[in-house]
């Protein structure tokens, strides 16, 4: 079977804005740098065959000298296969595996993966999970498909939104397979190809992937340095006529930011004037660090046509779990679940006990809160020891820090970091074509010792990455002939 290949086209625009603004460094480096950290981080998938040097050069607008030598860097280390005929075809250094599992059976120096933003299951799931098995009898002799999900979850669901100031009716909630199954569904519902849907941007980098797959057109809205801009908000709603807005205002991902009150009531107003339906993400809600998240959003729409609100169990319980629910109008509501019929059909029966016994229990995480604050302020610690030259500061809530470089180094640091047995997710992965290369997210649900191994690594990874050297492919002479025809 001959590999799928990948057009310079869509390469040019996967890599973005891959110089930066430190031109000291020679174009090939950056440039492979950027391509291998795209294969590493499953951008550009393996076995891909890569467009030819020259058409490539041209798409990028930068001479074949600098093609040539970013594609024998990649060859060197390994990330790129060229057979002739075949064209030059992604790999990962020792086979697929090899980069990411290696250094996982050398027991003293595992390779840490520092992108999941995600806990571990709370010491009362067991028993919840126990409690589910003995109600499962009752639900055994029905066919086992509920369309809008069982009718004692929707129950606790809607009581939950009620604890948060939020009066909600069962029937204003349909359970999905996860928050991700859940904007699927909306998607589906409310958008179709080349529709625009408005995002905060940065934002959350799986809810991008959903928004492209769907073949729609995500137009983002930057956040300033604190807060929300709602007269851009206004301005993209009323110039762009986006179909919906995809926005997280509860300890927004990957920025850690809480919307407060007043902002919501603004929010709302905008979108009722601009008859812009909004998709709030309420899945981190419960990850506050210290302040409490207002009343959702969805309070300020009392007849609840403008608004469609995305909660999850997956970072308040545990993502194995794969329960998450929509909050809407009875109306839209039932629009969702006859279209879930050519999804996924229903939500596995056991798992929505489960989180029904939780959410009954009350079972908050107020333990999980403590510990979160304390990895966190030894993350900010660490960092502010090893890499003083960065800035990152307490966020509201969430699992992460959004941290800032002092250059825009973030996707040859990821790449740098990799090599040296350290994921990280760089800023461009939250942004829509590229951007804020000045930017990485560092979740902080590691155990403290990870996070110290971690962080070390990345302090090595940017000692390596601005250090210049003078020999081989970094020669003073090759640099100025990969350079000298761009």
């Amino acid at each position: 079977m001959l590999p799928i290949r990948l057009s310079s086209g869509s390469l040019s625009r996967l890599l973005g804005h891959w110089r930066g603004e430190d031109t000291r460094e020679a174009a090939y480096h950056l440039l492979a740098r950027a391509l291998r950290l795209l294969i590493v981080d499953g951008r550009i998938g393996l076995g891909v065959r890569l467009p030819g040097e020259r058409e490539l050069a041209h798409a990028l607008g930068v001479s074949r000298t600098t093609l040539t030598a970013a594609y024998g860097q990649l060859r060197e280390d390994g990330y790129l296969l060229s057979r002739r005929g075949s064209g030059s075809v992604t790999q990962l250094p020792g086979g697929r595996d090899a980069a990411v599992e290696a250094d996982d059976n050398e027991g003293e120096n595992p390779f840490i993966d520092w992108t999941a933003a995600a806990v571990p299951a709370p010491a009362g799931l067991w028993e919840a999970y126990e409690e589910a098995l003995r109600q499962l009898p009752a639900w055994l002799s029905g066919i086992g498909y509920e369309a809008l999900g069982l009718p004692c979850l929707r129950e606790a669901i809607a009581r939950d939104y009620e604890r948060r100031g939020c009066p909600t009716r069962p029937e204003q909630i349909i359970v999905t397979s996860g928050a991700q199954n859940g904007l699927t569904l909306v998607l589906r519902a409310l958008a179709g190809p080349g529709d625009r849907i408005a995002v905060d941007h940065p934002t959350y980098h799986n809810a991008l992937g959903a928004i492209s797959r769907n073949y729609c057109q995500p137009v983002p809205i930057s956040l300033p340095e604190t807060g929300w801009d709602f007269e851009a908000l206004d301005a993209v709603f009323r110039q762009a006529g986006p179909r919906f807005a995809y926005l997280l205002p509860d300890f927004h991902n990957p920025t850690g930011r809480l919307m407060d009150e007043p902002g919501r009531r603004e929010l709302v107003s905008i979108a009722a004037r601009t008859r812009t339906p909004l998709l709030i993400d309420e899945t981190m809600v419960e990850t506050g660090l210290g302040a409490t998240a207002p009343a959702p959003v969805a309070a300020h729409d009392p007849d609840g046509d403008m608004i469609i609100s995305l909660g999850s169990a997956s970072k308040r319980y545990w993502g194995g779990l794969r329960i998450g629910w929509i909050r809407a109008s009875e109306q839209r509501i039932a629009e969702f679940g006859r279209l879930r019929a050519i999804l996924d059909m229903a939500t596995p029966v056991l798992e929505q006990l489960a989180v029904t016994v939780m959410l009954n229990r009350d079972r908050r995480t107020d333990d999980q809160r403590s510990l979160m604050r304390a990895r966190c302020d030894r993350l900010i610690a660490l960092l502010a020891e090893a890499l003083p030259h960065w800035r990152a500061s307490v966020p509201e809530g969430g699992l992460a820090l959004w941290a800032e470089l002092p250059r825009p180094d973030a996707s040859a640091l990821a790449a740098m970091a990799q090599s040296l047995g350290v994921r990280i997710a760089a800023g461009p992965r939250f942004a829509v074509d590229g951007g804020f290369e000045r930017f990485v997210r560092l979740p902080f649900t590691l155990t403290e010792p990870d996070l110290q191994r971690a962080v070390q690594r990345l302090a090595q990874a940017d000692r390596s990455l601005h250090r210049r050297a003078a020999r081989g492919f970094d020669s003073p002479l090759l640099a100025v002939e990969a350079d000298r025809m761009i």
